[in-house]
């Protein structure tokens, strides 16, 4: 893409268009983010997934062999246009992804919202107008109230990360052939569960966050191209552990995220424990 850039003449005063889903905006933001040391950018996601999570909050990258998400900027677009009849054509596993984020928002922020996603699944499915205008309004609330107060994730932001610890680790092992709102569903059913077991999150809630993922025929066990030892390796990669600990949001209820006693939203969690909840032990 830059390449292509220089070759058009394209200068400082161009602006790059990223139409499509959660890749298509990653990757033209990671352009607009480092060609000529940065150039304005305009998000036009087409998936739920991208209107709700990957459009919103400035973060840009690519992934590597490696890990997910390890070579990226923070650069905001000037403009995000969500167009919600082209949802109207998404394919249902897709639409079922995106539901996987919306949850997550309930999840760490908005018990009430949760609690319209249990009841409002079918609807939700079946791309009902009324049900995903507040699910997109929503979410978009949700996750800018969090980048607004924490922008380059030095905090706060953190528990927009809810899931996404194992689920990282999932799509770097998987070589990237489970999607990414798979990925979450999965990571949320586990980090709620390894919640529970800490005794960090009220008891029940991990069975409440995988009935409402079955609600949307999201996966909630580990797929079988992702062995435990390699998820683990994997983790310890990720852009949250510090000091060799592999560090996780966890909810304590639906609603309402943990924080330790300095203000930090981020647990270190013990490997064995880890891999407890991985094996379902």
């Amino acid at each position: 893409m830059t390449d292509r850039l220089l070759a058009a003449g394209v200068g400082r005063d161009a602006a790059i268009v990223a139409l499509g889903g959660g890749v298509a905006g990653d990757v033209a933001g990671f352009v607009a983010a480092t060609y000529l040391r940065g150039v304005p950018y305009v998000q036009l996601p087409t998936t739920l997934l991208a209107m709700i999570d990957s459009s919103i909050g400035g973060k840009t990258g690519v992934d590597l062999p490696a890990g997910k998400n390890l070579v990226g900027a923070f650069h905001q677009p000037r403009l995000v246009v969500a167009d919600l009849d082209v949802l109207a054509t998404l394919p249902a596993v897709h639409l079922a992804a995106g539901m996987a984020e919306a949850l997550k928002h309930g999840v760490i922020a908005d018990a009430a919202y949760f609690g319209f996603l249990e009841a409002e699944h079918r609807a939700a499915l079946a791309k009902d107008g009324t049900v995903l205008d507040r699910v997109v309004a929503r979410s978009v609330e949700i996750k800018a109230g969090v980048v607004a107060r924490d922008e380059r994730e030095a905090g706060l932001r953190a528990v927009l990360n809810f899931g996404h610890t194992v689920a990282h680790a999932i799509e770097t092992v998987a070589k990237y052939e489970v999607p990414h709102g798979e990925a979450v569903a999965i990571g949320m059913a586990h980090e709620a569960r390894l919640a529970e077991r800490l005794g960090i999150a009220a008891a029940g809630t991990a069975d409440r966050v995988r009935l409402a993922l079955e609600h949307y025929h999201l996966p909630l066990d580990l797929p079988d191209t992702a062995p435990i030892d390699d998820l683990i390796a994997a983790m310890h990669r990720d852009k949250k552990a510090r000091g060799g600990e592999v560090r996780f949001a966890l909810p304590r209820r639906v609603g309402e995220m943990h924080a330790d006693a300095g203000g930090g939203w981020t647990t270190p969690v013990p490997e064995q424990a880890v891999r407890g909840v991985l094996t379902g032990g």
